[in-house]
């Protein structure tokens, strides 16, 4: 009694464990990872009024809003740094870590219909919306480095602003942070 044996050409099997990644086809759908941030970029700021500027917009106010109440009403100290830019470094971290949250946490959501319809790897969705809020933290932070120059020559009645060793930590904190969100 011989059984016709077919020769298969995909093999569907389950994934091992929580973390079973597979990094080389998230590498092959690469593509796909850059048009959903364009899409996704391009459909956050065209609806707005003022567009792209809104991502300088926002944390300059916060930060004004942080140094006005905290440093002044409050009267917080920072150890010698000027208040502006303490509260400046902290909103960039912390609205990229909360943009982060939101944004993969609302993916599955919001591309349910997606889903159902074409295979790709999952993972491209909340990936792509971390590469948003990184474009956008990047912007962020070359503004405070741009209040950091200022600082640096025109504030030393504001306090003292030197660069130190632990600037090297922040790429690793900024992965820490990417991670976590």
């Amino acid at each position: 009694m011989e059984q016709n044996q077919q020769q298969w050409t995909t093999i569907i099997k389950p994934r091992t464990g929580w973390f079973d990644i597979d990094l080389k086809e998230l590498w092959q759908y690469r593509d796909l990872v850059v048009m959903f941030v364009k899409r996704s970029f391009a459909t956050l700021y065209k609806q707005t009024i003022l567009g792209p500027a809104w991502i300088l917009i926002n944390p300059l106010l916060t930060t004004v809003i942080f140094t006005v109440v905290f440093g002044n009403i409050a009267g917080l100290a920072e150890s010698g740094v000027p208040s502006f830019l303490f509260y400046m470094a902290g909103n960039a971290i912390w609205s990229f870590f909360a943009s982060c949250i939101t944004g993969t946490a609302n993916t599955f959501v919001t591309n349910a219909g997606l889903f159902g319809k074409v295979y790709f790897p999952r993972l491209t969705m909340p990936i792509s919306q971390v590469v948003i809020s990184f474009i956008n933290l990047l912007i962020q932070m070359l503004m405070f480095f741009c209040f950091w120059v200022w600082f640096y020559f025109f504030g030393q009645e504001y306090g003292t602003v030197q660069m130190n060793l632990w600037v090297l930590a922040l790429p690793a904190v900024l992965l820490l942070v990417m991670v976590m969100g």
